[in-house]
């Protein structure tokens, strides 16, 4: 074996609804790497929390494709800054702001930054709304669109209400905005980059979990988008300045809408998107001419950067 090799284990499973897609994503991740470069090696947690770890020794670095709780939300990062491992991906308050939607928003609009009006609803609570049909309902703290509803009546959103709290404490009643569905790829540390915005073209009623991971035929991807250069800049500049209001690191996908053909609301950051063979955050670095395996060492090389840095400062404060 050439010791040379930067050891990589890539974490996946986990015991958040979205197990399966982080088992999918983690397949792609794994056949992508430059194995010349790389020793890659999968680490398996099942749905009750177990973990499977492969007895070939210690990792140089991690990379947690862990979707949704307890592995997108700070839990796993904290877990690897214990144990002095550094990792891909955002730190621990990055992931912990990104998984919380109510947070997300409340930094958004400090930072300036348009989003959908919004409620935070907890179990028992009364609610009042000052926007009209249709809503969102969303759990505050999943992704990949698991407990998520479009509604457009009273009964509809009883019905969502429900089934969101299903999946959390505590739930979000959003405004919908009309418009495109704008997804743009971000990259790095201190110096993030942008990738060309992407647009989805949903089949469904909206870019549901069904849409995204069950239908081939569920959604378009317009890679990339067919908007405007100017328009095409502003959607670049909101999601690096989007990445940073959230303390973002290493990657992120920021989600947004585009109403009336200039008008950006961000809808969300994910902070540990999909890779996925029909995932946009690959696609979208691949359209700005990085390949997917080029991707993945340059995500390493951001982790061993990070890492890196903050030792320095450590040792600088001794």
């Amino acid at each position: 074996m050439d010791t040379k090799k930067i050891r990589v284990g890539v974490i996946c499973g986990g015991k958040s609804p979205e197990h399966e897609i982080s088992l999918m994503s983690a397949r792609n991740v794994i056949e992508a790497f430059d194995t010349k470069k790389f020793e890659v090696r999968e680490i398996k947690i099942d749905k009750d929390g177990s973990w499977e770890i492969p007895h070939k020794g210690d990792i140089d670095v991690a990379f947690p494709v862990l979707h949704g709780p307890y592995g997108e939300d700070g839990t796993i990062q904290g877990m690897l800054e214990m144990l002095d491992i550094p990792y891909v991906g955002a730190g621990v308050l990055g992931s912990a702001i990104g998984m919380d939607k109510e947070v997300t928003k409340r930094l958004l609009n400090e930072a300036g930054i348009r989003n959908a009006r919004f409620a935070v609803l907890h179990p028992g609570e009364k609610f009042d709304l000052d926007f009209g049909w249709p809503l969102f309902v969303k759990p505050a703290r999943a992704g990949s669109s698991v407990g998520v509803s479009k509604v457009k009546n009273p009964i509809e959103l009883l019905a969502g209400i429900e089934l969101a709290f299903r999946y959390d404490s505590k739930i979000l009643i959003e405004e919908y905005i009309e418009g495109d569905e704008i997804e743009c790829s971000v990259l790095g540390n201190d110096r993030p980059e942008a990738s060309v915005p992407g647009r989805i073209i949903p089949r469904h009623e909206f870019y549901s979990y069904e849409a995204k991971y069950l239908d081939p035929n569920g959604a378009e991807l317009e890679i990339p988008a067919k908007i405007s250069t100017e328009l095409t800049e502003q959607v670049k500049q909101i999601a690096i300045k989007t990445y940073r209001a959230l303390y973002l690191e290493g990657m992120a996908r920021i989600d947004m809408r585009i109403r009336g053909g200039s008008e950006i609301f961000i809808n969300e950051a994910n902070t540990i998107p999909g890779f996925t063979n029909i995932s946009m955050y690959p696609k979208l670095w691949q359209a700005s001419g990085l390949s997917y395996t080029g991707l993945l060492t340059r995500l390493v090389e951001l982790a061993l950067e990070r890492y890196r840095a903050s030792h320095l400062l450590a040792t600088s404060r001794d």
